[in-house]
């Protein structure tokens, strides 16, 4: 039976909700402030929030990033007296079911939850997805997103547009999808728009005939037709010169080409996978790229944060670097002095996972066949940087030496207190916990054999989100 909180700060409004609720033997519980609501969902699971935004403590919106961390978040319907074109931006944004304005017909309040309960229980059926998430790592919201976004793609065979900074990943975010798709066994051909000059674009996508221009000695395969049957990735879409945008188009709503020279056309069953660091609307509105061609390649928009906006994947991203690089050297895995970690979380890292990258393989050779890295390995033009910015925001630098070690391997020798051990080991079971079950609280449950309230709090204890 579908269970739903009406969360409004109007009893009267409250009331007529749980009314018509009744008359559908639909049970509910009521919430009169973020407070109430918040205490509500720590004790009971919802199907479906009726939530008002105009509440005595805050916004009702302010509540949908918290549903999101839940580890089966219900629906929402927004229902408020005021509509609010940027509210109901955000809300939409949010996540949220249906945006409805007080008074609100019965017939379309009911319809909306109906439709809502409907949705959520074809939702809790399907069985999930398990994506093999090679590399891509994070358990942060703003990744468990992204991941959300993966898993649609990665089940369909529509075009996607991969959006974000240099350096976040959007090649590798293009692979995952590829191989966790029905196409995955197929050819992945890459394609950097940016590398190409205009008179050589058109000969590497479509190919061209011998004799088809000066230079052309011999018959080419166009990266088009290396794409058929698998995927032709667009790296940098924005760099792709006008010309080719209408030629790409064609393409793309035809799946046929002409290489250069050749009389006939070919055929190419290939899925498009795009992606730029440019604004492309900005591009439109300077007319440098084709809005057709826009709409064309974003069925499926994918955008991935800068590393900055997501800083709790620090940690575990560096600690990937290191032990990938310690398996490769063939060294033993090293430990971390807790002033490592510090450093990194205080720099902005404007060159993302690609620069987190290579400063952990920066401070690995600078650590050589010393068995702890500590903030002093990590290069000096970072160590500036995140100093200047501690003595303008008058926040102290880390004192504390105690090294962090490695669940895997504990070093042998100089050993901490079995308390400090046992904390950072902990800890460290917990995050890959969290990473190898996705964030899923009943796997993670019966992995770890803990009881809820005793896995929540060593949570909290350790400042770890899911």
């Amino acid at each position: 039976m579908p269970r739903i909180l009406i969360v409004d700060d109007d009893p009267e409004i409250r009331a007529t909700m749980a009314s018509l609720l009744r008359r559908q033997q639909i049970p509910s519980a009521q919430a009169a402030s973020l407070e109430d609501t918040r205490r509500a969902l720590q004790t009971e699971t919802y199907d479906l929030l009726l939530l008002d935004v105009n509440l005595p403590d805050g916004s009702g919106l302010s509540l949908l990033p918290e549903l999101k961390t839940l580890p089966d978040p219900p629906e929402v319907i927004i229902l408020t007296g005021k509509g609010d074109p940027e509210g109901a931006e955000l809300a939409i944004e949010g996540g949220v079911w249906d945006y409805l304005v007080k008074p609100a017909s019965i017939k379309d309040i009911n319809l909306s939850i109906n439709r809502a309960l409907k949705y959520k229980e074809q939702r809790d059926r399907a069985k999930p997805r398990t994506l093999d998430l090679s590399g891509m790592i994070g358990t942060s919201q703003a990744m468990r997103e992204c991941f959300e976004i993966i898993a649609q793609a990665a089940v369909s065979d529509a075009n996607v547009l991969i959006t974000g900074e240099t350096g976040v990943g959007k090649e590798l975010a293009a692979r995952i999808i590829h191989a966790n798709s029905a196409r995955a066994h197929c050819p992945f051909v890459v394609v950097d728009c940016a590398a190409m000059t205009d008179t050589l674009m058109e000969s590497t996508l479509f190919g061209h005939r011998k004799g088809a221009f000066t230079g052309a000695l011999a018959d080419r395969e166009g990266l088009v037709r290396q794409a058929h049957t698998g995927v032709l990735f667009l790296d940098e879409l924005g760099e792709l010169p006008l010309a080719m945008q209408k030629s790409l188009l064609r393409v793309l709503q035809e799946r046929r080409f002409r290489p250069l020279g050749e009389n006939r056309e070919q055929e190419s069953n290939f899925r498009l996978i795009a992606a730029t660091n440019q604004n492309l609307d900005e591009l439109i509105t300077a007319g440098m790229f084709r809005r057709d061609l826009y709409f064309r390649v974003k069925t499926i928009k994918l955008p991935l944060p800068p590393l900055r906006q997501r800083p709790e994947d620090i940690k575990a991203l560096a600690t990937h670097f290191i032990q990938q690089l310690c398996v490769d050297s063939g060294v033993k895995t090293k430990v971390f002095g807790s002033d490592f970690f510090a450093t990194l979380a205080d720099y902005d890292w404007p060159g993302n996972v690609r620069e987190l990258g290579n400063v952990m393989e920066r401070a690995f050779v600078a650590s050589g066949a010393e068995k702890f890295l500590y903030a002093m390995h990590l290069p000096k033009d970072l160590r500036i940087k995140v100093t200047r910015t501690r003595l303008a925001t008058g926040k102290p630098a880390v004192r504390d030496d105690d090294p962090e070690f490695p669940v895997e391997a504990p070093p042998a020798g100089e050993l901490p207190s079995l308390k400090a051990f046992k904390s950072a080991s902990e800890r460290r079971y917990l995050e890959q916990l969290i990473r190898h079950t996705g964030g899923d609280i009943q796997r993670m449950l019966a992995i770890s054999e803990l009881s809820r309230s005793h896995f929540y709090a060593l949570l909290k204890k350790y400042e770890l989100e899911i």
